[in-house]
């Protein structure tokens, strides 16, 4: 049975709405649904495909009709205007993401692909969570989930996420980065398909701390964790100097890399696959992915954003749904 991917449309006065339509026009042979408004997405469809409302989703949907679309709260054009979201059109990207998480969760959807967030006019009405990530954890009672940025060449997942940089040496711990280390091999193999997976950890100072010079995180979090996990049976190793890991992984040495904080892991990332990167919440109960871009509202609602990170980010989410299902069948048959 093909996969059915349910894509929520993220802040409509940015760029979510054009980057999935676009999208839609080069996957012509995906299950999809829409989740956000029909107004909006209709506004966006420039090549005619064919948009079906629809009030409620289930897995029987007669595709060969068209693009079923739910709209949430009756957004419409007239609700905000291109880069000044207002409360009403963050109230529905919030709605959407909900929806998206409860039909993940309900298994009518196989994936979720997340169109582009802004976080801060989330927050101001009254959105407590960082980001995506941090609220799906919540929606789908997850324990942890790891933040990964996937491209062709280099996958990197992160131990702390959206943080100060000051924050960054009092929030890491063995505990959490076993944690890290472990939710990403487990994916690796999973989602991925990787049979043997090989990962490294960077160092958080410069030359690993060099001894203790530099700093002692090394020391005392990174390596006792590494440890931990190689004594698991974890093919793990590190921690490395970040000036040379990246490079090491792009090689070919790594799989993919534990990085330490935020931006040391999303720099190499977009270097290289500034338009292609995708963002993959790990130790979900469901399959999420999203652009590794934000709204863009420079170019909000003029025709020129490129939709290669949706397209892949829809692409990614298909795959990791299949991996899983193949994965169920073979447990299925060893039990």
């Amino acid at each position: 049975m093909q996969n059915i991917i349910g894509i929520t449309m993220g802040d409509p006065s940015g760029i979510g709405p054009e980057i999935i339509l676009k999208s839609l026009e080069r996957l012509k042979s995906y299950k999809v649904l829409l989740i956000g408004s029909f107004e909006v997405f209709e506004r966006f469809n420039k090549k005619g495909i064919p948009l079906i409302q629809v009030d409620e989703f289930n897995r029987k949907f007669p595709f060969k009709k068209g693009v079923p679309v739910i709209s949430v709260q009756n957004l419409t054009m007239n609700d905000f205007t291109p880069a000044k979201p207002s409360d009403k059109s963050s109230s529905a990207v919030i709605r959407a993401i909900e929806t998206g998480t409860k039909l993940a969760l309900q298994g009518e959807i196989d994936a979720l692909a997340t169109g582009p967030i802004n976080k801060a006019a989330l927050k101001k009405i009254g959105f407590k969570y960082p980001g995506h990530t941090e609220f799906i954890k919540e929606l789908t009672n997850s324990r942890q989930v790891v933040m990964m940025l996937a491209g062709k060449k280099l996958k990197v997942a992160l131990a702390t996420t959206h943080c100060a940089y000051s924050k960054v040496p009092q929030l890491l711990n063995i505990d959490d980065l076993c944690k890290v280390i472990t939710i990403t091999y487990k994916s690796l193999i999973e989602d991925f398909g990787i049979n043997l997976p090989k990962l490294a950890c960077a160092a958080l100072n410069p030359h690993a701390g060099e001894d203790g010079i530099f700093g002692n995180e090394e020391i005392k979090i990174i390596s006792p964790a590494v440890e931990i996990c190689k004594n698991k049976g974890m093919n793990v190793s590190g921690p490395f100097p970040p000036d040379t890991v990246y490079y090491n992984a792009v090689k070919g040495n790594y799989d993919a890399v534990i990085s330490m904080y935020h931006d040391q892991g999303l720099i190499p990332l977009k270097l290289l696959h500034f338009d292609s990167g995708v963002n993959v919440s790990l130790g979900l109960p469901i399959v999420r992915t999203s652009p590794d871009h934000g709204v863009a509202y420079d170019i909000a609602h003029k025709g020129e954003a490129s939709e290669k990170s949706m397209l892949c980010a829809i692409k990614l989410a298909n795959k990791i749904a299949l991996n899983r299902k193949k994965l169920g069948k073979i447990w299925k048959i060893l039990t």
